[in-house]
């Protein structure tokens, strides 16, 4: 089971877990990307993602393209956009597999290609009255 996703609404890492969910895996790997209230010496007020139209498309080749690279049994990966309350979860990938090792391996080059492709720009607010754009999750 592959499945991803780039999503205005809140994430779940129970309810992502439960789509790959499979009696042949001995691993779950998960990693959550969540919006934290600072960015280096400054506050964080907002964060904001705005997405391409094409990012629903390109966050499925990735997640595609990777999985099939690594021996797993399911993959699930959301992306969100829209303004995001801190400590919520921005981004989310979970991984299954019969070993640890694919399973880490399959989520931390998930995290890394999404990072580095996904067309997504992060707006920062601060409490000093400045804001900052991001050209990447």
């Amino acid at each position: 089971m592959i499945t991803a996703q780039v999503t205005d609404q809140p994430i779940s890492v129970p309810q992502l877990t439960a789509l790959i969910k499979n009696p042949a895996a001995g691993a779950i790997a998960s990693f959550s990307g969540d919006v934290r209230d600072n960015d280096g010496e400054r506050k964080v007020l907002s964060l904001t993602y705005e997405i391409h139209p094409s990012a629903p498309a390109v966050i499925e080749e990735i997640v595609t393209r990777l999985a099939a690279k690594h021996e797993v049994l399911g993959v699930a990966v959301a992306h969100r956009y829209g303004l995001i309350p801190i400590g919520e979860s921005a981004f989310v990938v979970v991984v299954s597999a019969k070993h640890r090792g694919p399973a880490f391996a399959a989520s931390q080059e998930i995290v890394e290609v999404v990072k580095a492709e996904l067309p997504i720009w992060k707006h920062q607010v601060f409490a000093d009255g400045t804001d900052e754009w991001v050209n990447n999750a």
